[in-house]
């Protein structure tokens, strides 16, 4: 079959190539699911440059790339209630390819009707609700998004519009590409075109309230002045580190403002779904479902165009998700 795979640790740039590798096979307890879409993450890029943790390392030769995407079930081993024909989501390995073996807890099953370009990316809306929820802005409070065009911004963007949150988003520049306001921001804050200071800013943007939260994927100089523009117990969410930079703090300006500052680690990184997700999973699978949920793709694309795909995805994220189709 096949794959888009990787035999040394580098940049998805230089190391990625499309070759022929075996059909896998499926073992109890295993799915085989023919892929059908598969998106191209920010995550996907450190598994390539082996930035994980154990046990999220690459085997060579021929590592298959991609960790998420969705599928039809072809064939199960034993002891697996899913049947074949059921549209399944999941984050595991080896997305990036016309077949891949899943450990059946890992799926996630869909309608049957499900869009497919959403299906490949249940990742984002999964990660953007947990980010609203580690915040905890509650309905008329302030939460500023660092990367607003990015995918996971703009899904926190629209569940924070659903709950009455008034949102900030940064952008490096604006552009026409994409309404922000459209999609749950409240302002926009083009740090291309800043007169003052980030702070002073959000001060202004505010009415002096402050922020009650951050979900930061950038880092740098910027994070550093957000938090000093958090209220009293306001939180910080870290979700990446787009500018690989870093940023500074004085104890003092946690201590006398009793801010936290935390990480944000995927739901589903190191461990599968359990049955006590099923409630949330089912909302967050119904909101991302509906067509007034905005899904900005910036590509669609068969395996041979890899090298585009990645291009785009690292250096163009204004434009949308870009999405494999097999």
């Amino acid at each position: 079959m096949k794959a888009i795979v990787f035999d040394a640790i580098g940049s998805p740039r230089d190391v990625l190539y499309l070759g022929d590798v075996p059909m896998p096979r499926i073992g109890d307890g295993e799915v085989l699911v023919r892929m059908v879409s598969a998106s191209v993450n920010p995550g996907d890029f450190l598994f390539i440059q082996n930035l994980y943790p154990e046990p999220k390392k690459p085997h060579f030769p021929r590592q298959v790339a991609g960790n998420h995407g969705a599928g039809i079930v072809e064939a199960v081993g034993a002891n697996v209630a899913l049947k074949p024909g059921t549209l399944v989501a999941f984050s595991y390995y080896n997305s990036w390819a016309e077949y891949a073996a899943v450990p059946a807890e890992w799926l996630i099953p869909l309608p049957a009707d499900y869009p497919l370009e959403r299906a490949a990316q249940m990742v984002n809306p999964i990660t953007a609700w947990d980010l609203l929820a580690d915040s905890r802005v509650q309905p008329g409070q302030w939460l500023a998004v660092t990367a607003g065009y990015s995918s996971v911004s703009t899904m926190v963007m629209q569940f924070a519009q659903r709950r009455g949150i008034n949102v900030i988003a940064l952008v490096r520049r604006s552009h026409d590409r994409l309404d922000l306001k459209r999609l749950g921001a409240t302002a926009i804050l083009d740090l291309s075109r800043l007169k003052v200071g980030i702070r002073e800013a959000v001060m202004e943007m505010t009415g002096g309230a402050g922020l009650n939260g951050i979900v930061d994927n950038v880092g740098g100089p910027a994070s550093g002045e957000l938090i000093r523009a958090l209220a009293m117990g306001g939180q910080m969410v870290i979700n990446g580190g787009m500018s690989a930079e870093r940023f500074e703090l004085h104890n003092f300006d946690v201590l006398l403002s009793g801010v936290e500052i935390r990480a944000n680690i995927y739901r589903y990184f190191f461990s599968p779904p359990v049955e006590a997700d099923r409630s949330v999973l089912c909302e967050i699978i119904d909101i991302f479902g509906q067509p007034d949920f905005h899904v900005p793709v910036g590509g669609i694309h068969p395996l041979s165009e890899f090298e585009l795909a990645v291009t785009n995805s690292l250096d163009r994220a204004d434009l949308g998700k870009q999405i494999f189709r097999m």
